[in-house]
């Protein structure tokens, strides 16, 4: 059974591997790996080596510290707020989503926003 820091870990990999739209082949080509470790890494099924770790990290353009960041979060206790994942963006439909998003004009990404908002409040 993966350790839930391994899971971390390996989500953060996808999730920046995803966020500069990079293949889990071209990953394994810049760290000198095939793509089914890739793979196994962000499954958390296998650990990822430090300086294994540290080439991934110089691939992805992001200090080391980044795939640890929000190890730690706790879910709120606050009941009148939504339950937001801890991982949003961990999740391929919302990265998806946040680019969509992003390529919408400003003006209509803006009354797109405020429709949400409204969405949210009646739910």
């Amino acid at each position: 059974m993966p350790h839930r820091v391994d899971v971390h870990v390996g989500k953060r990999v996808r999730h920046r591997r995803w966020l500069v739209g990079m293949t889990q082949q071209q990953l394994a080509e810049q760290v000198g790996i095939k793509f089914q470790q890739i793979q196994k890494y962000e499954t958390g099924a296998n650990r990822i080596s430090a300086s294994r770790l540290w080439d991934i990290a110089e691939a992805l353009e992001v200090p080391v510290s980044f795939f640890f960041e929000g190890l730690e979060e706790t879910v709120s206790a606050d009941s009148d707020k939504p339950k937001v994942p801890a991982d949003l963006l961990g999740d391929k439909e919302a990265l998806d989503l946040v680019r969509s998003y992003y390529a919408i004009p400003e003006n209509q990404r803006r009354r797109l926003f405020d429709l949400a908002r409204v969405l949210s409040d009646v739910a």
